[in-house]
């Protein structure tokens, strides 16, 4: 591993500054608030911060509808104090990534109220304008992600817009390269500034098919994920700006395949680092992500499998449970209630021992949970609430509408932060812009740091290992005990040696294969969430426990 390969080695911690800490009563985290808290990730132990975005935006998305690329939103602080931050950061041996949104920009960015002046005006083709069909009717029936139609029609030129996401989100023409030129400065502009790197949101987004089809069911992803030109474009951002700092790169990738992750991460095609997948994150979903299920834990592993073994030796996985978009693991694949500490251990267990980059979402370590609003109206999140009205009309009822809410709405991550068991859980001294998860009093990062058998002491190990032991960055994934319903087994092998990981998913005790048991019988014990172990041929409910072998 060269040294430019630094991010093989670390954890990054995901900040949603929204969420983190408010330093001035107004109930939205901001810059200084993150500053406070240097010391506490410092303890940590992670590497990189990675900070959702902080520009100037209307918040119609929650910042990921920027109105100025160059400009840090007067929510959040000012430029001073990101210097600031990235000072100290630095400072503490800790890199700093910011999220980087160009698939999109919000309808009030100068760039598009431009486009909107006229055809002729000369950012006209910053974004992506189409004639209606003869009909009258859009230009392809693609719907957006938030719901509704991809196009809205503009009455000044008399041409629609394309907004994959929300109507004040459109998208940019990636076909112009102006538009590229100037989105290749001001990515130089924060990497000057000394910021370690990106993450770079729906990134695959970026090359349409030029020819705009139909999508089946209005579906319109085939023709805007993984487009025609989407390497040629990223390989030119990389020899334009990336290549020429020693930065980090992860994309946000919907709908990349193994085989795709292989062409975006491998070092040969100097485009990115790592890419962020969705197919684990979907395993839970009958299709639409509100039609909920329970996992099958064996397409977990297949899946986990899939990934780890068609990227081993060419590119680099990224590894996740939770971030700004998912609900909180111990509430999804875990326990949160008995074993809420000990499934919280087991699942860190599970994902750190892989190959591949850790990301720890912020509240992941202490085990913070998914949250019960009693009404709609104390949730925020834009796709939440249109899909609630969207459903309702379907005929969908208010109960299993909140139900599926609990299950996989995106708030469930965006609760603030919980640092102790004063009012608003520390966060704020104000009124928190999303109501703090009432379990705050008994779930908190006062009591975890002043309980040695906390969640976070354990993440800190966790994190402490990838560190000391290669076998975690270099080894290939083997797959044990496939077929169990309950049991995610496998081992990590180098030439330097193997772990044997075991992990149980559920609240029974259960036996593993008589060849683990043989494999385990004697070796010293790496790591372990379990005091009194149910004995080397089993596993106690939720534990994990790493072998040397």
């Amino acid at each position: 591993m060269n040294n430019q390969e630094w991010w093989k080695k670390s954890v990054v911690y995901q900040i949603y500054p929204k969420s983190f800490n408010d330093t001035n009563g107004d109930g939205i985290g901001d810059i200084p608030g993150i500053i406070e808290k240097l010391d506490y990730l410092k303890e940590l132990g992670v590497d990189v911060l990675w900070l959702s975005p902080i520009y100037d935006s209307p918040q119609e998305d929650n910042g990921y509808d920027i109105r100025n690329y160059r400009q840090v939103d007067d929510l959040f602080g000012s430029m001073e104090d990101l210097e600031r931050l990235l000072d100290e950061a630095h400072k503490r041996d800790l890199k700093l990534v910011m999220d980087l949104v160009v698939n999109h920009t919000s309808d009030e960015h100068p760039w598009f109220v431009e486009s909107s002046k006229s055809k002729e005006n000369p950012y006209r083709d910053y974004y992506i304008w189409k004639d209606g069909k003869e009909n009258g009717e859009p230009p392809t029936n693609w719907s957006s992600v938030f719901g509704g139609p991809a196009w809205e029609y503009d009455e000044t030129t008399g041409q629609y817009y394309l907004h994959i996401f929300a109507k004040k989100q459109p998208d940019l023409n990636w076909e112009n390269p102006k538009l590229r030129e100037d989105v290749y400065d001001m990515m130089k502009f924060w990497l000057d500034k000394g910021m370690d790197g990106f993450r770079m949101d729906v990134i695959n987004f970026i090359s349409k098919d030029p020819e705009y089809p139909d999508g089946e069911n209005g579906d319109g992803s085939p023709y805007f994920m993984n487009g025609p030109r989407v390497h040629e474009f990223l390989q030119e951002m990389n020899q334009e700006v990336l290549s020429n700092y020693d930065v980090m790169t992860v994309g946000e990738m919907p709908g990349a395949s193994p085989e795709d992750a292989k062409r975006y991460t491998d070092p040969a095609n100097e485009e990115l680092n790592m890419i962020f997948t969705f197919e684990h994150m979907d395993l839970d979903s009958n299709g639409d992500k509100w039609n909920w299920k329970d996992l099958n834990l064996v397409d977990l592993k297949e899946n986990f499998e899939k990934w780890q073994t068609a990227l081993h030796g060419v590119g680099w996985n990224s590894l996740y449970w939770n971030n700004h978009d998912q609900p909180r693991i111990v509430s999804r694949f875990g326990d949160d209630g008995e074993y809420r500490v000990k499934s919280a251990k087991m699942l860190g267990i599970c994902l750190h021992m892989m190959q591949g980059t850790p990301y720890i979402y912020q509240g992941e370590e202490i085990g913070m949970t998914n949250v019960h609003f009693d009404t709609l109206e104390d949730y925020r999140d834009i796709e939440l609430l249109n899909m609630y009205k969207e459903k309702k009309e379907q005929g969908w009822s208010h109960e299993d509408l909140m139900k599926a809410i609990y299950v996989k709405g995106r708030d469930n991550a965006r609760t603030p932060m919980q640092w102790n068991d004063s009012e608003n859980g520390g966060f704020t001294d104000g009124a928190p812009w999303i109501q703090v998860n009432p379990n705050y009093s008994e779930i908190n990062a006062e009591r975890a740091l002043e309980d040695k058998n906390s969640v976070f002491y354990f993440y800190q190990q966790l994190i402490r290992l990838r560190k000391e032991i290669d076998i975690i960055t270099d080894g290939r994934f083997e797959l044990l005990m496939r077929e169990d319903p309950n049991v995610f087994a496998y081992k990590r092998v180098s030439d330097e040696g193997s772990l044997l990981v075991v992990c149980n998913f559920s609240s029974e005790e259960v036996t593993l294969d008589e060849e683990i048991v043989k494999e385990i019988e004697g070796m010293p014990i790496v790591i372990t969430n379990e005091t009194a172990s149910s004995g080397r041929g089993g596993l106690a409910p939720y534990e994990g426990t790493v072998y040397k072998l």
